[in-house]
């Protein structure tokens, strides 16, 4: 599923127009990257909850080359399921 694909099953469940889905679906992505972004953790109770990890600076090989290579540190964003979503996808 898509991002199209997203909006208009969110406005056939929740009987809203596309534009008003497009603009619900914008709003909940941008406030789950601010809330993310200020170190937050978001969650959503039987859906899941999004957080940030820390990984740090670490030795790679560059496949091509075979040369050691540094990755760089960085933050990622982790999702784990909720207990009800994990239930209903099995």
């Amino acid at each position: 599923m898509n991002k199209t694909e997203l909006i208009n099953a969110i406005a056939e469940e929740a009987g809203l127009s596309k534009a008003d889905s497009k603009k619900a679906l914008d709003g909940f992505i941008k406030s789950v990257s601010g809330a993310l972004k200020s170190g937050d953790k978001v969650s959503l109770i039987g859906f899941g909850s999004f957080s940030i990890c820390e990984k740090c600076e670490r030795t790679g090989i560059n496949p091509a080359t075979k040369q050691p290579i540094t990755i760089a540190a960085k933050n990622v964003v982790k999702f784990k399921a909720g207990a009800e979503l994990a239930d209903s996808v099995n």
